[in-house]
């Protein structure tokens, strides 16, 4: 479906949501990606992992349009994620939702004003009561209380800054949604609360998910599908349970030792949430 101005929009659209190809990212003489292929599909939960050095936060950037690969092709809703094209970069970035490792709040502006930084960018003409009603209301939807959009993020626990960050991504209603290490720092309650956040507002708003994690529990819990990030390339995209089948030797021993073990069984009371997938 193409928006007003002919750009591809990811509604009713079976095509990749994302489309990487051929990728290639260097650092001098390391070679990070050597002709990396994924497609990430609408209505998903992607979970990317791989060995520290496999490229996963380079991978995001990349499609991102933060950092300009060395080769290959990156198609994102549509459109040419490596365009200079000013329409098409505004049109991906209106589109997409950013949750960094650590947040990335402003720590000068409260809650609120956070949000309201991409509301101020992309929608000038809003007025100030409905900006702050519309920052009110993704505070609300990333499970924080009403009054948390006066706080300052020094003033919110870890886990409370995560939530306000996932209110800023979702401040533009982005049909995707990039999370990285989301659960990092968390404890096992708060990392599991979170999880049970992201399933809710992707079931609920049809999100696409691209999601970094080292958090077997999140793998097993909520991702309806597994990137294996290795060797350069993805060497493994499929569902946990075909994943657990994979021969590749770093395959093996992630989703094979005592933690895997844990994780399978916390996950399988997980599982019928996982079964929903739009």
């Amino acid at each position: 479906m193409a928006d007003g101005d002919g750009l591809v929009t990811a509604a009713a659209d079976p095509r990749p949501i994302i489309r990487v190809r051929g990728l290639v990212n260097r650092f001098g003489a390391q070679v990070v990606h050597d002709g990396l292929d994924l497609d990430v599909m609408p209505g998903e939960i992607l979970g990317v992992v791989g060995g520290s050095g496999t490229g996963k936060s380079v991978l995001m950037r990349s499609i991102l349009g933060l950092r300009r690969p060395n080769d290959g092709s990156i198609e994102v809703l549509g459109v040419d994620a490596l365009s200079s094209d000013s329409r098409t970069r505004r049109h991906i970035e209106q589109n997409t939702g950013v949750l960094f490792q650590d947040g990335a709040l402003f720590s000068s502006l409260t809650v609120g004003e956070n949000v309201e930084v991409p509301l101020k960018e992309y929608c000038p003409d809003l007025s100030d009561s409905l900006r702050y009603e519309l920052a009110l209301l993704k505070v609300k939807l990333s499970g924080l209380p009403g009054d948390a959009l006066e706080k300052f993020p020094s003033e919110l626990s870890g886990g409370m800054r995560k939530r306000a960050g996932v209110a800023r991504a979702l401040a533009l209603d982005p049909p995707l949604l990039f999370l990285d290490e989301p659960t990092a720092g968390l404890d096992p309650i708060g990392a599991a609360a979170f999880d049970r956040l992201i399933r809710t507002l992707q079931q609920a708003l049809g999100l696409t998910v691209f999601l970094i994690t080292h958090d077997l529990d999140t793998l097993y819990a909520i991702c309806d599908r597994i990137a294996v990030l290795a060797d350069g390339k993805v060497v493994a995209c499929a569902p946990i349970e075909e994943i657990e089948q994979c021969e590749h030797p770093w395959v093996r021993e992630y989703f094979h030792g005592p933690r895997a073990r844990a994780a399978q069984d916390a996950g399988s009371a997980a599982r019928p949430l996982n079964e929903v997938v739009p």
